[in-house]
């Protein structure tokens, strides 16, 4: 490990540990990144010249002024992302129809070697740039999407599927290009093995508020008799009922509510017609944990009375600033059993930070 990584990895883990310290967690597990190679998703914008186009991004100086930066490999993501980089730039280059007016090149790659690149422009997109585009994917061996105001071009698929070992077996992931996934790969599959670690082995159900595309829903479903898993948004449900099928896991069920209407549906105080429709009777569960792996603005307030009345909470956040709020909450109920930080954005001030709270 290079002194560099180690010590920003040291100030995280002195940072976490000095913040958390009211609650008297345990020991602080600490699971580390690779230290170059490992962010699955990559953004840059194109810049063009009079004779030249490159990647860029940007940077602000000390006047706040944008300043361009050439980028000619990116260490920070994926192996497969920085081989294609050139041999994808060099093609555009070469075809006027792919790369006039072409604004931005965004990569999704995955562990199991597929690779989506969508391109977006600041034109019209013709009936040129489909026969051009496609015969790009055949050559490079890519999943290729074209978008412009108001345009999309998908080729083959807008997806990739991802495969992710967690212990001794391996899961198929549905990832849709603009939907969120989790961006480190190899310590994404530290975070599911955690979980289900902290989940332990239960005779009774898991409710899952905020489940995404099934991400952690998936190796928790060895866990407990059933799952409830909610998430609002339709493509996130669509890629979760897809992974479900495609796992051949048959005790799962996807509410498709936001945290704040399910607590609503589970406290009495609405019907909602979703549930009717996907057959699912919350009289027939029988929960004693709760997984949330919530946004950046952390839980509302009546989600957390929801959550203080079940037996376990197993709580992933991406903000240890808003755990560290939601915290005050909930440790008047339980307490912290387990205490997890994953290094998923090395390089940066980001951290995802874990806890097991268990009643009191």
């Amino acid at each position: 490990m290079t002194s560099s990584y180690q010590q920003q990895l040291d100030a995280k883990i002195e940072r976490i540990s000095a913040q958390f310290a009211e609650y008297q967690p345990p020991a602080l597990e600490v699971f580390q990144s690779p230290e170059k190679y490992f962010r699955m998703r990559a953004e840059f914008r194109i810049w063009h010249t009079e004779d030249d186009m490159f990647y860029a991004m940007f940077e602000r100086n000390e006047d706040q002024q944008k300043k361009v930066i050439r980028i000619d490999e990116f260490p920070v993501a994926d192996l497969s992302i920085n081989q294609l980089m050139p041999k994808l730039l060099q093609a555009l280059k070469a075809d006027p129809v792919l790369s006039t007016r072409l604004f931005e090149v965004h990569f999704l790659a995955t562990l199991s070697g597929q690779v989506l690149v969508s391109l977006i422009y600041h034109r019209k997109l013709d009936e040129s740039w489909e026969p051009a585009a496609k015969a790009l994917a055949e050559q490079l061996n890519i999943k290729l999407i074209g978008r412009s105001r108001g345009q999309k071009f998908v080729l083959s698929d807008e997806y990739v599927v991802e495969e992710l070992s967690v212990f001794d077996r391996t899961y198929q992931y549905k990832q849709i290009e603009s939907s969120f996934t989790q961006p480190n790969a190899q310590v994404c599959q530290n975070m599911l093995e955690w979980a289900c670690d902290a989940a332990e082995q239960s005779d009774q159900d898991l409710l899952e508020l905020y489940c995404g595309n099934g991400n952690f829903t998936l190796p928790l479903s060895t866990k407990f008799r059933r799952v409830l898993a909610t998430e609002l948004a339709k493509s996130s449900v669509y890629a979760a009922e897809w992974n479900i099928e495609q796992n051949q896991i048959e005790n799962i069920q996807v509410a498709r509510l936001s945290a704040e209407e399910f607590t609503q549906a589970y406290n009495g105080e609405r019907v909602f017609r979703r549930l009717q429709e996907a057959n699912i009777d919350l009289a027939t569960y029988d929960f004693d944990t709760v997984f949330v792996d919530p946004p950046r603005a952390g839980i509302d307030d009546e989600t957390l009375k929801l959550l203080q009345r079940f037996q376990r909470i197993i709580y992933i956040s991406c903000n240890p600033d808003t755990l560290h709020d939601n915290l005050k909450q909930l440790s008047q109920t339980h307490k912290i059993s387990k205490f997890a930080m994953f290094d998923q954005f090395p390089y940066t001030h980001h951290v995802e930070t874990g806890v097991l709270l268990e009643r009191r």
